[in-house]
């Protein structure tokens, strides 16, 4: 995966994911992200209600249920997605600090720009994935999955561009 360039400031997503990915089997590690996209849909609602614009609202919470959607699409590929994201929340309990300390400390406008950056490399995550995929129907799936992100990004970064 290629990292997409980003300001100098902001953390590396990639870098900061990639140890957690390490603590999960890789035929697991899809569902990780998942839990992280879960996450980062809670992000995007939280900061609709930050913004007063009603535009940017529907936009930020149109990003969350895309987050929701790409966890539901990989959760399916998954006969006990539940009980395995159980176990990886177990193996992994310091992934949602980790996400909220790259987060917290940043300007809201810089926050929109270190989850465009995440939603980039997501894109380019799902597509990796689908390359290596044995089952074509996942690798559809995971495929499917990239555009949602691309297009959460083009949100954020149109925010950002005013």
């Amino acid at each position: 995966m290629s990292q997409p360039e980003t300001k100098q400031n902001l953390p590396n997503i990639q870098e900061a994911l990639s140890g957690f990915l390490q603590l999960v089997p890789q035929d697991q590690q899809p569902l990780l992200i998942a839990l992280a996209e879960r996450m980062a849909a809670d992000r995007y609602r939280s900061w609709a209600g930050r913004v007063t614009d009603p535009d940017k609202q529907k936009g930020l919470i149109a990003c969350g249920d895309r987050e929701d959607e790409i966890a539901r699409r990989i959760e399916s590929l998954y006969p006990n997605a539940a009980a395995i994201q159980g176990n990886i929340a177990a193996t992994t309990p310091h992934l949602s600090d980790l996400t909220r300390s790259l987060f917290e400390p940043l300007s809201l406008d810089d926050q929109f720009a270190l989850q465009a950056q995440g939603e980039r490399l997501g894109a380019a995550t799902w597509r990796s994935l689908a390359r290596k995929a044995t089952d074509p129907e996942a690798a559809e799936v995971l495929l499917s999955c990239a555009p949602l992100e691309e297009e959460s990004a083009a949100f954020l970064e149109s925010l950002l561009a005013g």
